[in-house]
């Protein structure tokens, strides 16, 4: 991997194209630092603190946007409202026929696709922007913390928060699709894979300066190494369906006659069934915190589903990772379009008739794959958690299950990236 970045560096144009990319998430790291309007970054600083180690949605969101959401920076909600804009974009395939028309429509369709998925992420934006600043205003923020952490109350000044927060969405969008363009890999990845790492020297630093700091390190390094490993095997892993073409005459040229196949990975939900588990899970708690503290329903959500190594949170969280990963692969892949492609086109699968016996036979395998992909991502997301309890750390650490699923996944497309544009440019000939 080094020699082939190596090689990418003595090539302009690669390396062009490395700096390119290299220098935009430089550029969006430095604006999860510059403070939104009207807020006292000195007393942020100081109430941050105390969500250290918080398991709740905004503690997922401050991992996912490295840390600018409890700095409330003009980058504060980073990537995730386009995240979830698409995500709702591909849910709403199967309830809205026009979606899923323009889905089936190529280039063009795809487009009109991502223009409504824009147009989704700054309406989120507007509503995350405004919920965090009122929470924030109110004091909700950074509970237990006493300090005013936005100096004007003004309704100009939270209206101009919401707007720099909004337009900073905007930006970090922009940016991300300036990468895709211009750089390598696909460029919201990359952004969300910014966000996690930075977080990890800090994270590191703090297990190896606390009680036990050696053995911990170690232990917890040792993890991350045996669970990286698993991630990587499990990624690369394929479930090879042959497929072959029949001979046809079309004028006087022979086609077809080729075999080829349907490669069905281990995991085809990627990390969404765990982002999706993990978001909803921390809902309860997140509305806990509005209610009356001396209720019964707020002292059996604190006691139930507040922290991840509960037994009722852990049960209800693999219950829906299986859920969504079912859910989300039933969306990704559909075995009744494929068996009507492969029809059309004369392919078949060798011992299964044509039509409604492939559809069948695709939805036997797939279903019997996500049942050992759902279970592989149940074990990723709990591992990292429950290594942590057992040792006794509680600081808000950025290797979940989830973010390492995210580093490895984005890793290693960024690496075939380069290997792609690396082949297209250095290539043996038939003579040597």
């Amino acid at each position: 991997m080094l020699s082939a970045f190596g090689r990418a560096f003595r090539t302009p144009d690669l390396r062009r194209k490395l700096l390119f990319t290299i220098a935009i998430m430089a550029l969006f790291r430095v604006g999860s630092f510059i403070p939104a309007p009207g807020v006292d970054y000195a007393n942020v600083q100081q109430c941050a603190a105390v969500l250290e180690g918080s398991t709740s949605l905004l503690g997922l969101v401050n991992t996912f946007s490295g840390g600018a959401l409890l700095q409330l920076s003009i980058f504060a909600l980073g990537i995730m409202p386009y995240i979830t804009a698409s995500i709702i974009v591909q849910l709403l395939r199967v309830v809205i026929p026009r979606f899923e028309a323009l889905h089936k429509e190529g280039q063009s369709g795809q487009s009109k696709l991502t223009q409504y998925t824009r147009y989704l992420t700054i309406a989120l934006a507007v509503l995350q922007s405004t919920t965090i600043i009122t929470t924030a205003r109110t004091g909700l923020l950074f509970p237990g913390c006493g300090l005013d952490v936005v100096v004007d109350d003004r309704f100009m000044t939270a209206a101009l928060m919401v707007l720099t927060m909004t337009a900073g969405t905007g930006l970090v969008m922009w940016l991300g699709e300036l990468i895709t363009e211009r750089g390598i890999g696909n460029g919201m990845s990359l952004l969300i894979f910014t966000s996690i790492v930075a977080s990890l020297p800090t994270a590191l630093w703090s297990i190896a300066g606390g009680a036990n700091g050696v053995l911990n390190f170690t232990v917890v390094l040792i993890m991350i190494v045996l669970v990286i490993a698993m991630v990587v095997f499990v990624e690369q892993s394929q479930r090879r369906i042959p497929v072959q073409y029949a001979k046809r005459m079309v004028g006087r040229r022979m086609y077809g006659g080729t075999s080829t196949y349907i490669p069905i990975k281990i995991n085809m939900a990627g990390v969404i069934p765990v982002i999706f588990a993990a978001s909803i899970l921390a809902i309860p708690a997140l509305i806990a915190q509005f209610g009356d503290q001396t209720a019964d329903w707020v002292i059996w959500i604190s006691n139930n589903l507040a922290q991840q190594d509960q037994g009722w949170y852990i049960v209800l969280y693999i219950t829906m990772i299986i859920f969504f990963a079912f859910f989300y692969t039933s969306i990704t892949f559909n075995p009744d379009e494929v068996a009507d492609n492969m029809k059309k086109y004369g392919g078949f699968i060798p011992g299964i008739r044509a039509g409604r016996p492939t559809a069948e036979y695709l939805d036997f395998v797939i279903t019997r794959i996500t049942s050992a992909g759902s279970l592989y991502l149940a074990v990723v997301a709990l591992i990292p958690t429950l290594v942590l309890v057992l040792l006794g750390v509680t600081t808000n650490i950025p290797f979940g299950g989830t973010s390492i699923l995210i580093i490895v996944g984005v890793g290693l497309e960024f690496v075939k990236q380069v290997n792609a544009q690396l082949q297209q440019r250095h290539y043996e000939g038939f003579l040597r």
